[in-house]
């Protein structure tokens, strides 16, 4: 398929019969993912004889006619963009940003411009790692586009190889602020479970006692307030929403956190500037590695940005 391509339609054959629909549109085109064929149909792009809302695990029906209109796709290729990047460290090794909140890191399906990656390949001009492949160069480990703060980039594979090694060994510091609803029942602690893809909503990820992947979150109180804390995570690993999914899992969802603080009461004498935060308040403040050559310790520190800092703020006022 290329890309001027907006439908893909076919009818159930007999081999076809019981195999969900989106791993039939793999087998349909093999040029794109499963997961992106979910989201398509989670989007309600999916028609099966004209019905709509139609679950990405439906098991098909020999003789239905299944149809799937796909947005316009873009190249595989991220373009260079001109966006300016707050850098703290640079040398032919590696770069240490501190991210805005709301930047994607990589491109994918819905974010083909404006992401991490393509003001990397604007100012790195083409010296970046290609281990993470064409979408990825560079990326070694990611932050949630509404979480801010400190990354590493790796600006070749030998530095590449050297930080996720380092990560896998538990090596590298990481530690973020958080401003949670709610107060801890002890001051520090560690969370330990496995983490896995939540089975009623595919864009969660949720604590599973099946299956998943371990997942270890150490904290401690920073400060504590009548209603909510402020709260230091060291990643043992690096799972995806995992300080979100953790915290959450103990009664403390972060504050503006879009999917894992819904449902969360909150008093109707509390500022609008508190109650509708509107990105999860998680902050990667502070990393330590050794560098991959010289095996110098680094150490960077990053001040909660000024829309975290002004929720602060206001929580300590209103108390």
């Amino acid at each position: 398929m290329d890309n001027s391509t907006k439908v893909i339609e076919f009818l159930v054959s007999d081999e076809e019969q019981g195999i969900r629909v989106d791993k039939a549109f793999v087998i349909h085109n093999k040029k794109l993912s499963r997961s992106y064929f979910k989201k398509l149909i989670l989007n309600g792009n999916l028609l099966i004889n004209n019905k709509k809302n139609i679950d990405p695990s439906y098991k098909l029906i020999k003789g239905s006619i299944v149809r799937i209109i796909l947005p316009e796709l873009e190249d595989d290729v991220p373009i260079p963009e001109d966006i300016p990047l707050e850098i703290l460290y640079e040398d032919e090794y590696l770069l240490i940003i501190n991210k805005k909140e709301g930047m994607v890191v990589h491109p994918a399906p819905g974010n083909y411009k404006g992401t991490l990656v393509n003001a990397l390949l604007y100012h790195c001009k083409g010296s970046l790692s290609g281990i993470g492949g064409v979408k990825r160069p560079g990326i070694v480990h990611r932050l949630d586009k509404d979480t801010s703060g400190l990354m590493m980039v790796a600006k070749n594979d030998e530095a590449h190889r050297y930080l996720s090694r380092e990560i896998s060994l538990k090596n590298i510091e990481r530690k973020y602020k958080a401003i949670v609803w709610g107060q801890p029942k002890h001051k520090i602690g560690v969370i330990e479970t496995n983490i896995g893809r939540n089975p009623y909503d595919r864009k969660k990820m949720s604590v599973v006692t099946n299956g998943g992947r371990t997942a270890i979150t150490e904290y401690k109180i920073l400060d504590a307030y009548n209603f909510s804390s402020l709260i230091e995570c060291s990643l043992q690993t690096g799972r995806t929403h995992q300080i979100r999914v953790h915290l959450a899992s103990i009664g403390l969802p972060i504050i503006g956190d879009q999917l894992y603080s819904k449902g969360h009461t909150i008093s109707n004498k509390m500022p609008d500037k508190i109650k509708n935060f509107s990105r999860q308040a998680l902050h990667s403040y502070s990393l330590k590695l050794l560098h991959p050559f010289s095996k110098k310790e680094l150490v960077f520190m990053s001040d909660l940005p000024d829309d975290i800092q002004s929720l602060k703020d206001s929580i300590e006022e209103f108390v």
